[in-house]
């Protein structure tokens, strides 16, 4: 039997528990998430470094999966592109039973591994992409045969699941099997509670790890957030300060005249560039941390002429 298909031991009478005592074998196993996650850690590590690898080469990363995993990887594709400011095909989830199983339960398409191709090749997924494949039982042919699809390609692919031996790591190099072990769920078979957690763990490790090694983040601030709101646009407008120095109504200045680019702001502001001299730097150096370093290496190096 599957460890996800298992009965819970410290869940047994649940039915019968008053409401706080519900709550508390419920957080007690949720505790072990964490502990979980931090097994896979290896295996997350060297995932990441191939999905960055081809990110930087112009790739896209995907996720695929069904019901719970599915939604979680449409979930963390779609806030890349507002966290981040990377393109909107960048990151991209694919869910079996497409949209409608976002908010709709369509459990019968988990089966259906030739739609996972099709949907694959509607995207035109190639040798120069990534796959990551998410299943709490590890034995969705909807993610199975996209997996498989993906290898004939000689594309990369990882695979996230919450049991040790099952056919989706049969298909993944051992070096990319992300296994979960958060054990028995406190509901016998309802994945979307510990291993749903882990996988939304994992996933916010894979992808905003990757875009730290990308240079979307300079220190631990998002500086390539878009501010596309409000609350963004008083974030963008207090990173500029903090980082720069400046005061905020020179924060807001700068912010206007950089055409609300965040990045662009604070390097214009750091520099006293215009906006089209601090573009150029951004564009040379890449990076917010690479230019305040060609920045300190030019004032040292001046300093000890």
């Amino acid at each position: 039997m599957r460890v996800t298909e298992e009965r819970n031991p410290n869940s047994v009478g649940i039915d019968t528990k008053s409401t706080i005592e519900i709550l508390h074998i419920i957080n007690e196993e949720d505790k072990k998430v964490a502990f979980a996650v931090e097994h896979a850690l290896p295996e997350i590590a060297a995932t990441v470094d191939r999905v960055t690898e081809v990110l930087a080469s112009g790739g896209r990363l995907f996720y695929i999966g069904a019901g719970t995993s599915g939604r979680l990887g449409v979930l963390d594709a779609s806030e890349c592109h507002p966290t981040f400011g990377v393109p909107y095909d960048m990151v991209q989830g694919i869910i079996a039973g497409g949209n409608k199983a976002l908010t709709t339960s369509v459990e019968g398409a988990e089966d259906h591994g030739e739609e996972a191709v099709a949907e694959m090749k509607r995207r035109r997924f190639s040798s120069c992409d990534a796959l990551v494949g998410i299943t709490a039982n590890g034995g969705a042919r909807f993610v199975v045969e996209a997996l498989k699809y993906a290898s004939s390609l000689n594309a990369f692919t990882a695979a996230i699941s919450s049991n040790p031996e099952t056919e989706v790591f049969d298909v993944i190099d051992r070096r990319y099997r992300i296994y979960l072990p958060v054990g028995a769920e406190i509901i016998t078979g309802s994945t979307r509670m510990k291993s749903g957690t882990a996988q939304k763990m994992t996933l916010n490790m894979i992808t905003t790890a990757c875009m730290i090694k990308l240079g979307k983040v300079y220190n631990n601030l998002m500086v390539d957030v878009l501010p596309l709101n409000e609350k963004l646009v008083i974030r963008s407008i207090n990173m500029i300060k903090l980082i720069t120095g400046c005061s905020r109504k020179e924060a807001e200045d700068v912010f206007r005249a950089s055409g609300n680019d965040t990045r662009l702001a604070i390097v214009m502001a750091a520099t006293g560039f215009e906006k089209e001299h601090a573009r150029e730097l951004l564009l040379k150096y890449k990076t917010i941390g690479n230019i305040f370093l060609s920045q300190e290496k030019l004032r040292l190096s001046e300093e000890f002429r």
